[in-house]
């Protein structure tokens, strides 16, 4: 069996952060929105230190197992 290289940044693994137009990250004022690619989980955070455990949370949760799509044989009869 051969193995499969895993990608370096996994698309499962993939956020994306929307700053609010108001916030000063210069001063440490993060906020905004945060959603997970793979499972749409979203949220919306006031600091970075929200945006980094939403992160944490989700990267932490068990992966759920892969679909697997099964073919049925076709019988011939039409």
């Amino acid at each position: 069996m051969a193995s499969e290289q895993q990608p370096s940044l996994p698309a499962k693994r993939a956020f994306v952060v929307q700053v609010h137009a108001d916030a000063k990250v210069e001063h440490g004022q993060w906020q905004g929105r945060v959603e997970h690619l793979a499972s749409a989980q979203a949220t919306h955070f006031q600091s970075s230190e929200e945006l980094l455990a939403f992160i944490v949370k989700v990267l932490s949760e068990p992966e759920p197992p892969e679909e697997t799509i099964e073919l049925k044989e076709d019988s011939g009869g039409k």
